[in-house]
Formats: C-alpha cells, structure tokens, sequence
C-alpha cells in the first residue's frame, strides 16, 4: 500500500520546480477558500490532511476552533507550527497508518491525493473513518488539462497531459488526475460526489505567473476574470475540486 522508503523530508525542497510558488499562495489559495466557504460544516471541526508548511492551515483559523493536521514531513510541521495558533494540533503520521480518535466534520486534501501510493485506500479511510454523518471532503488536485499544461506538452516541454515529470516524481506526485479520474477514484473509495468544479482558468505556468504578479500587468479585475471564467470551464483550470459526503 505504502512505500516505506519514502522520505517525506527531501520530498518538499525545491527542485527544478519548486513545491510552492507565490501564486499558490497569493492567488489560488484564496479562490480555493473562496469554492470551500459556501460549503463548510461552519459550526464543526476540520482535518487538514497534508498540511505542507502551514500557508494554507493559516487561513482556516478564522473558521474553525477546532483544527487538526496530520502531515507527514516532520520539516513541514515545524514551520507550520509557526504560522497558526498553538490549538492547532498537529500529527507527524502517514494518512495510511494514523489512528485518529474523532470523525470530522469538513476534511480538506488539497494538492495532496495526487502524492499518494495508494489514493483510493486514502480516500476510502476517509469515507469509512473520519468523515462525520453530514461531513464534507473538499478534495482538490492539479488539473492535467489545464492550457498551461497542454501547452508544454506542444511545446515539447511535456510528453503528454497527464505524465509525470521527473521534477514532479521527486515532490512525490504519483499521478496527475483529470476530471473523470479523480472522481473515478473518490467513487470507487465508496465516497458520493455532490459538487464538480474548477479553480482558476490557467494558460501559465506557475513560475510565468509569479513574474507576472510582480508586475502591474495582471489586475485584480483579471484575476477575477480567471477565476469566474474557470467557474464555467473546469477542465481548463488550474485546479480541479471535487465536494464529497460520506456515503450512506
């Protein structure tokens, strides 16, 4: 189910493609929280599966009290630590082999599954696990057919939409997923899909964009544009976010 060898530690430093860039956080982090809001279990607690080095846990403190990450870099926790208030309880454990002794109401996987040996069994704990009776998974992956990935594989950059790149491969990406494929997955994890939706229309990679928005170039007004546009063409997004309860 899990490769063992795995170090989790070296999976998170830069490489020729760095594993955070500023518009993941400036921009699609944002409009992430933007899709989640209408959907929160606003009076319950949350799980944040994968919590990288807390850019994201940050953003969840003015919705819930109660807030627990499980995150499997001992590096990342550290600095995540950091970043939130110290009620934030933090777990160094594999999502595979945690034992949490609570169900949660919202659980958030973002940018995560596609990291994952075996996403389906991840997946299907959480069904079968941690998901509250009315709770909702927000489950969000990059998007193989997003242009700006369709554009490196014409351009030669790429061998094709859904390849992993070996800069990919050492962050520890396993697959990249498409619409129909990450819903396959949660389907086949017992998990029932009530929401389908996209995150940002992207034509740029992410390091173009972060030149970008050191510039006056890229207005908010546009930003929006992308965000609202993507609304209406999911498979052209930067992200892809599937809304998921607990099966009955």
């Amino acid at each position: 189910m899990m490769n063992k060898k795995r170090n989790y530690n070296n999976e998170i430093i830069d490489n020729d493609r760095q594993y955070g860039y500023s518009f993941d956080y400036d921009v699609m982090h944002p409009f992430m929280m933007r899709s989640f809001e209408l959907f929160f279990n606003k009076d319950g607690n949350l799980l944040e599966l994968g919590c990288f080095k807390g850019e994201f846990t940050k953003r969840f403190v003015d919705y819930f009290n109660d807030i627990t990450c499980v995150e499997a870099s001992s590096e990342a926790i550290k600095k995540a630590k950091e970043k939130v208030p110290s009620t934030v309880i933090f777990i160094n454990d594999l999502f595979e082999t945690v034992q949490l002794n609570k169900k949660y109401d919202n659980i958030v996987l973002t940018h995560v599954l596609e990291h994952l040996d075996d996403p389906v069994a991840v997946l299907k704990r959480i069904n079968d696990e941690w998901l509250n009776d009315g709770g909702r998974l927000f489950l969000v992956t990059p998007n193989a057919m997003a242009p700006s990935r369709q554009i490196a594989v014409k351009m030669g950059l790429i061998s094709h939409n859904q390849a992993v790149t070996p800069a990919e491969k050492e962050h520890g990406h396993r697959i990249t997923y498409t619409l129909d494929t990450l819903e396959k997955d949660a389907k086949e994890a017992g998990l029932k899909v009530v929401h389908r939706s996209g995150i940002f229309f992207k034509a740029l990679a992410n390091f173009q964009w972060d030149r970008l928005l050191e510039t006056d170039i890229i207005s908010k007004e546009y930003l929006e544009g992308c965000y609202e546009l993507g609304q209406q063409y999911p498979e052209l997004c930067s992200s892809i976010f599937l809304l998921c309860e607990k099966s009955k």
